[in-house]
């Protein structure tokens, strides 16, 4: 038997044995009432990873089934719960050694990640969905509301609006310098919850530039150009500064060797064909010197036989490309050189 796992330019027999695949082995040996178990414990993002690995296996040989579950019941074994409530054991050893006042100032802090905003049910929806929650909101809420979420979230939200409001909400998300709770209390019945902690909600550094220009990156074509366009008109400064800050398909020139051989990994063949359709000739040089001599030629071959494509078809496979070299900087697989897109990422 074999298992079903992607074909990838360069892959070598041992590169689909990742943690991903090996997790959705482990789940799927589990049965169906202890994998949901695990599952409520992840974010969003590991749930739609884990799903759709879990969709695209089918067989999986014995030798490596066993290899999975042994390797886990290894991991298991070294692992050990030191206390039975991190949180509460970070509040009380923080309370008995500053004070009750000093505490309560690095709490809220420390376990920001502990939805201390409440937002998280937001990452659960999908985008259409609050898109029609937001839609009526006033653009500092949207704005206060979408720095929340993962930007890849917050751009296709966007996409739900109409051009005024989208270019209205980007322009206050690049000049946010924080929230404060106060900004929140006019959203609607689902959004109830973020107040739960009252006046004890420190203020947030999210949004700003950089937040503006992740969006603005993943909106692609002319949704992003008529953003730029408007923010431009009402602050040429701002515009320019954001503009600064996005990372473009043709950024990816800026990868090592060895990064440009660890993206080409994660990237199918036909998804790779269609977006070098776009690219630049120095762009298409740098990924065929980092492919094998037979691989290399053979999209050669694909670029030269493959007829026109649609640019809105070429657009979402460099910016499936760029989410990809995100994720891959943020995991420490790879580097940019310097610049300011390595400041960015």
């Amino acid at each position: 038997m074999a298992t079903a796992t992607k074909e990838r330019p360069g892959d070598n027999a041992a590169s689909g044995d990742d943690g991903l695949e090996n997790a959705a082995i482990l789940l799927m040996s589990l049965g169906e009432e202890d994998a949901a178990e695990v599952f409520k414990h992840l974010a969003p993002k590991e749930v739609q990873r884990l799903g759709e690995a879990i969709a695209k296996t089918r067989t999986v040989p014995k030798e490596r089934l066993d290899r999975v579950l042994k390797r886990f019941c290894e991991q298991a074994d070294d692992q050990q719960t030191l206390v039975p409530d991190n949180d509460e054991y970070v509040k009380s050893v923080l309370r008995k050694a500053l004070g009750e006042d000093k505490a309560n100032l690095l709490i809220d802090r420390i376990l920001q990640g502990s939805d201390v905003t409440g937002i998280e049910s937001l990452k659960w929806m999908d985008p259409g969905s609050v898109s029609e929650l937001l839609r009526n909101e006033h653009p500092q809420i949207v704005a206060a509301i979408l720095v929340h979420l993962d930007f890849d979230q917050a751009s296709s939200v966007i996409k739900g609006f109409g051009e005024r409001q989208r270019n209205e909400v980007l322009v206050r998300i690049a000049t946010l310098d924080g929230i404060q709770p106060s900004a929140l209390k006019d959203l609607n019945e689902v959004m109830s919850k973020v107040l739960a902690g009252g006046d004890r909600l420190k203020k947030s550094n999210l949004g700003g530039v950089k937040a503006a220009a992740e969006i603005i990156n993943l909106l692609g074509g002319s949704v992003e150009t008529s953003v730029l366009d408007f923010i431009r008109e009402a602050d040429n400064d701002l515009a320019q500064k954001i503009m600064d800050n996005m990372f473009t398909f043709d950024d990816l020139e800026k990868l090592d060797d060895k990064g440009v051989q660890a993206l080409l990994k994660e990237v199918q063949s036909e998804s790779l064909v269609i977006a070098l359709k776009g690219a630049t000739p120095e762009m298409r040089e740098k990924v065929f010197k980092n492919m094998s001599s037979r691989a290399a030629e053979t999209l050669r071959e694909d670029l030269e036989s493959r007829g026109p494509v649609r640019v809105s078809d070429v657009e979402a496979e460099q910016k499936e490309m760029i989410k990809t070299v995100r994720r891959l900087v943020e995991e420490g697989q790879i580097m940019l050189a310097s610049g300011g897109a390595d400041e960015f990422l």
